[in-house]
């Protein structure tokens, strides 16, 4: 299997997978595909799928990473999924598939521990350098992936004041080949400075360089995997097809990732793109013109992207065809007071502690009528402020992540500003 750019409408310049996924972003400044999308045996998915997670998500990487041995893939795979993934009823119709029982306790960990031991498998003798933006559960999931792998730094750009005391403890506290970095500035700040570094070929030349964002098809591409999941135990519990899929949405690599699975041979009916106020693909749904602006801080703060990267994957993935993806996806969009009125809503009715970026699944599965279930993306306790504010009681805080409150932290700050970041990495 060999990657081209969303950006090379022919597909001339293909790369194998180690080339593809050391550089991260294209050279064009695109996001990587797959040349293929392989069709994969439904019923033989339907089969692992009972035996566990990893059974099935070993058969599905192996499709998609055909030039690694199976033995290599499977052991990636065991090794990276040792932890549940569960679909949860709450009542009357909602259904929510939990992706947050992973070590950092948001659905970002199925990415970032695929890729940490692919690339570790991938990396060689050469030292390499991970850099990534987040926007909340990235920057832990990336930290912890790859803590402790044996030639590589990880370099995180964060927004300062933007993201939850707990999500910066988790970056923060680990110290080691961890290097977090506060930024004077937003998300799409952070975003802006990594992906300028990407196109900076004479750095690079000097830096062995890669992300670990969902622009790096070794992030993105395994979160494909836990939607076969999700329609295995949807259909088993129910005893329904062709489930409506309800993702809470910000950089848009969760998604995509879905609408990879559908082309997989995932029977889904499609999918419901749920925004919080940063609603640039929603409002291109009902519009048609595409407005990035910058974000704007949200209860769902892991949500707050104003230009999402993975915008091109989406069109690609629809042939850059607006009706086509119209058909596919539809937009859902809220503000914060509908949030927090959903999560105490969710509570009273259910009896269910919910995160904010998981009450808009909730939300738009209830306003829009969708027969399905909604992606609940990390634990209650990460967002413990709001939780607090909305229901009026402190969720509970896992062993691990209490922990992670009382340790001493460890970052440097800097600006919003590309030569800035540049100078730090040369001077690493």
């Amino acid at each position: 299997m060999k990657f081209y750019s969303t950006r090379d409408k022919s597909h001339l310049h293909r790369l194998p997978l180690t080339e593809a996924a050391f550089a991260g972003l294209a050279a064009d400044g695109g996001l990587f595909m797959p040349e293929r999308i392989p069709l994969v045996d439904m019923k033989r998915v339907e089969k692992l799928a009972e035996c566990s997670y990893a059974e099935m998500a070993s058969y599905l990487a192996q499709q998609l990473f055909d030039d690694v041995p199976a033995d290599v893939v499977k052991q990636v795979v065991h090794e990276a999924y040792d932890f549940p993934i569960v679909m949860n009823h709450l009542g009357d119709n909602f259904y929510n598939l939990e992706l947050f029982h992973g070590p950092t306790f948001a659905f970002k960990d199925f990415g970032a521990r695929f890729m940490g031991r692919m690339l570790n498998h991938l990396c060689g003798e050469e030292p390499l350098t991970i850099l990534t933006a987040t926007s909340g559960d990235t920057g832990s999931a990336v930290a912890h992936g790859f803590y402790g792998v044996e030639g590589v730094r990880v370099v995180i750009l964060y927004p300062d004041g933007k993201v939850s005391p707990l999500q910066e403890a988790q970056m923060t506290t680990l110290g080691g080949n961890i290097f977090p970095l506060k930024v004077r500035g937003n998300f799409d700040d952070c975003q802006r400075m990594v992906k300028s570094v990407f196109r900076n070929q004479s750095l690079r030349g000097r830096i062995r360089l890669t992300s670990a964002n969902s622009i790096n098809l070794l992030r993105w591409i395994p979160q494909s995997f836990y939607y076969f999941y999700g329609y295995c135990i949807w259909s088993y519990m129910t005893g329904r097809d062709f489930p409506e899929v309800v993702v809470p949405s910000g950089n848009y690599g969760n998604l995509t990732a879905g609408m990879l699975a559908r082309r997989m041979g995932l029977p889904l009916k499609g999918f419901v793109a749920a925004s919080n106020a940063n609603d640039v693909v929603p409002e291109f749904l009902q519009t048609e013109q595409y407005h990035p602006r910058a974000s704007v801080h949200t209860l769902a703060n892991a949500m707050d992207v104003g230009d999402p990267s993975n915008f091109e994957r989406m069109m690609t993935l629809c042939g850059n065809n607006v009706k086509a993806l119209q058909t596919e996806v539809r937009g859902f969009s809220c503000d914060d007071k509908q949030i927090a009125e959903s999560m105490a809503e969710i509570y009273n009715k259910y009896d269910y502690v919910s995160d904010p970026h998981s009450a808009i699944g909730y939300l738009a599965s209830k306003q829009l009528d969708v027969d399905g279930f909604y992606l609940s993306t990390a634990h209650a306790a990460k967002f413990g402020e709001v939780v607090k504010n909305s229901l009026g009681i402190q969720p509970q805080l896992p062993d691990v992540l209490h922990e992670s409150m009382l340790k001493s932290r460890g970052f440097d700050i800097i600006e919003a500003n590309e030569s800035v970041l540049e100078d730090f990495l040369l001077k690493m």
